[in-house]
């Protein structure tokens, strides 16, 4: 039990989301006790055990459909006379998706980001804060959050993006947001969000398109935030995490669904737009 335990201590620092089956009632013959318990990763290796046999193949399913809708269940078996193991006792299971907090990298420290971080904190993000300004990109500005004093592109090998982190663009600069954009898009990302007008946006699709380096768009969102009428920073801090809300709850990162299936007015637009779909873009906003 110290081991499973002190795994999923180590998967939760890494950020990785497990499932976790724990014996929370176990009487007459049974192969084992309340307590025991089986983890499940997202690769489908696993560690510990319920028994073995029927029962740890039941419970295994269980756990893997937890993972893929994250709710948390509590299954009773009766071992002899659903699974047919001749233990003849009962065993309750209690399974349940455990995820760390999702990382949340926020490209800007200006007064966007200032609002958007501690609100995220609350929620269940870690934020990380990138910007080279270190009068802005301050421990007395972001309290408890990570923060590297890099421009986006230097800071790509040490934040190392992976398909659970949650990326969003507030700079204060637009040839910072075009940079952030260029190299983080195809990068691994459960959401990436790029804040402004659609003018702006369409100008920074322009210049990538001119160079040949448009990303693929497919779970780009731009521009960011429920439509709320956000006008202050703390406003639009919670158009902003409101959408990561939505999202998350949604369950799309998680599952590698579509994300577009996810966004419906309420959520603003979402951006899936190629070539032609830019000049579209410049053609309104001109």
């Amino acid at each position: 039990m110290a081991d499973v335990l002190r795994a999923l201590a180590q998967l939760l620092d890494a950020g990785e989301r497990v499932a976790l089956a724990t014996v929370v009632r176990a009487s007459g013959s049974t192969p084992q006790s309340a307590g025991a318990r089986l983890l499940l990763r997202t690769d489908d290796s696993q560690l510990g055990t319920v028994g073995g046999g029927a029962i740890e193949d039941a419970v295994l399913r269980e756990l893997r459909s937890c993972l893929s809708d994250g709710k948390p269940r509590k299954l009773t078996w009766d071992l002899t006379r659903d699974l047919g193991m001749c233990c003849g006792g009962q065993m309750e299971v209690f399974v349940e998706c455990i995820e760390s907090d999702a990382r949340l990298i926020i490209f800007g420290a200006g007064h966007v980001a200032q609002a958007t971080a501690p609100l995220a904190a609350r929620v269940g993000f870690s934020p990380w804060i990138v910007d080279a300004r270190e009068e802005l990109n301050s421990e007395a500005r972001f309290p408890a959050c990570k923060r590297l004093l890099l421009e986006p592109r230097e800071a790509r090998s040490e934040l190392a993006p992976g398909p659970s982190d949650w990326l969003l663009i507030v700079s204060h600069d637009h040839r910072l947001d075009e940079e952030a954009l260029d190299h983080y898009a195809a990068l691994p990302h459960a959401y990436l969000g790029m804040i402004g007008s659609r003018r702006k946006i369409a100008r920074i699709l322009q210049r990538l398109q001119a160079r040949g380096r448009l990303p693929d768009l497919s779970r780009v969102y731009t521009p960011v935030g429920l439509n709320i009428g956000a006008v202050t920073p703390d406003e639009i801090a919670v158009s902003l995490v409101a959408e990561l809300i939505a999202l998350k709850r949604s369950g799309f990162a998680q599952r590698g669904a579509d994300p577009g299936k996810h966004r419906d007015r309420s959520l603003g637009t979402h951006l899936r737009v190629d070539a032609e779909g830019v000049a579209r873009m410049l053609a309104v906003t001109d």
